[in-house]
């Protein structure tokens, strides 16, 4: 018989409560467990992983889906890498971000603190199971984890193999709880569980990321799709920025830090735009792009307003030409998605300009918007990302699922004198 939502999420609060009381070395040896027993479940982990892909590939899913589901042992074997990465950084539970000492003798702290239950929506990625997992444990909380259908099988056999780590260190792996009912009323139930759930974080396509903040009762944090732009300035390092977009767009192009759309300044468009186009085109991205573009590289499609907004995740690009910086900015102001913006240039004060310019999570200078990832920027994992500006924004690690909370510390002072 299922446990019902509520009775599961209060068994995770309970469970949570014994985490968030744990030390710091008593979760790295948690956490260390955990990724022990994901190495040693690779087999049923693969072989879980397998039926998930040929059901959903039976379906007709799109490869960029499959793509997301799929595990390999390269992926378990960085999955169980992410985790031993969390279990060795710094622990965020209990730090102190500020004291002072007031003039009436109390002395003031802001401490990190668990946010407490962590409700995470996701879809196809079941690398998620345990990177929320390890993640949550980390900052001391307890995650309720909703993943999609197409990845049951394979969630369960990761969840399995974390119960299997706290059981060993004697912690209720309730703290770590799959939600096995997974219609849509009971994903709504649970996100309407203001008492007991402290954040929900979505992590899939678009239309789950609306559907979740749409029925939401508690706090959300979300990006709803990531239009990631790279910007060649007329200084930019011609070869340098060949690399930026091939490898922004061509290494993986069904995630959410690929490159979507490439703007170039007019003055190196003449010379290195050609040869971009015959890089790409080479690794079979199509190309979308405005007159002055089209009229640079021969059988380009025409871009419109569409897909310039357009988050593709796929091997096609829109490409626009502009004439100075504040041209790419306020084009990535019209159609970004606040999630990472990339400049090639060698002029500093051009990328300092850009840097200032854009609100968005990651801003780039020289680098591929593929390392716009919790992994890559030294959180382990991540969370997810956040382009919502509430108390985390970016790629979220451990520190990301922890809040501050003021702890004041007195020797009988009081606010106002006694009466005589």
């Amino acid at each position: 018989m299922t446990t019902g939502v509520r009775d599961q999420a209060l068994a995770c609060r309970a469970a949570a409560q014994q985490v968030a009381e744990l030390d710091a070395a008593a979760r790295r040896r948690l956490l260390d467990a955990m990724a022990d027993a994901l190495a040693s479940g690779e087999a049923a982990i693969l072989a879980a992983n397998a039926q998930d892909v040929d059901a959903a590939a039976a379906r007709g899913t799109a490869a960029a889906m499959l793509d997301r589901l799929r595990l390999d042992p390269a992926r378990v074997a960085a999955m169980v890498a992410g985790v031993r990465h969390v279990a060795g950084l710094p622990d965020p539970v209990g730090a102190v971000t500020r004291r002072e000492q007031r003039p009436n003798g109390l002395v003031i702290e802001r401490v990190r603190v668990p946010l407490g239950v962590v409700a995470m929506i996701y879809e196809a990625r079941p690398n998620v199971t345990a990177d929320a997992a390890a993640l949550c444990i980390k900052a001391g909380n307890g995650v309720i984890l909703r993943g999609g259908s197409e990845a049951q099988q394979s969630n369960r056999a990761i969840a399995a193999a974390i119960a299997r780590a706290f059981d060993a260190c004697g912690v209720d792996p309730g703290a770590v709880a799959v939600l096995e009912d997974l219609r849509r009323d009971s994903m709504i139930e649970l996100l309407q569980l203001t008492d007991i759930v402290d954040l929900a974080i979505p992590r899939g396509g678009e239309g789950l990321i609306r559907f979740v903040a749409e029925h939401a009762r508690v706090p959300v944090i979300k990006h709803y799709k990531g239009v990631c732009h790279l910007y060649v300035d007329a200084d930019a390092d011609d070869d340098l920025a060949l690399d930026l977009v091939v490898d922004g767009k061509t290494t993986r192009p069904a995630v959410c830090n690929a490159l979507e759309t490439l703007l170039v300044h007019a003055a190196i468009a003449p010379r290195w735009l050609p040869r971009a186009a015959a890089a790409l085109r080479a690794r079979g991205v199509e190309l979308r792009g405005c007159a002055r573009s089209r009229a640079l590289v021969d059988e380009m499609a025409e871009a419109g307003e569409a897909d310039y907004a357009a988050e593709f995740l796929d091997l096609i690009l829109a490409v626009r030409i502009v004439d100075d910086v504040e041209q790419a900015v306020a084009h990535i102001r019209a159609f970004g998605s606040d999630h990472t913006e990339v400049i090639a240039t060698r002029d500093a004060a051009t990328a300092e300009r850009f840097i200032r310019a854009l609100r968005s999570a990651v801003v780039m200078v020289n680098a591929s918007s593929r390392f716009s990832d919790g992994g890559e920027l030294g959180l382990g994992a991540e969370i997810g990302i956040s382009t919502t500006r509430l108390h985390a924004y970016g790629p979220m690690g451990a520190e990301s699922l922890t809040i501050e909370r003021y702890v004041v510390r007195g020797e009988g002072q009081i606010r106002h004198p006694k009466a005589p």
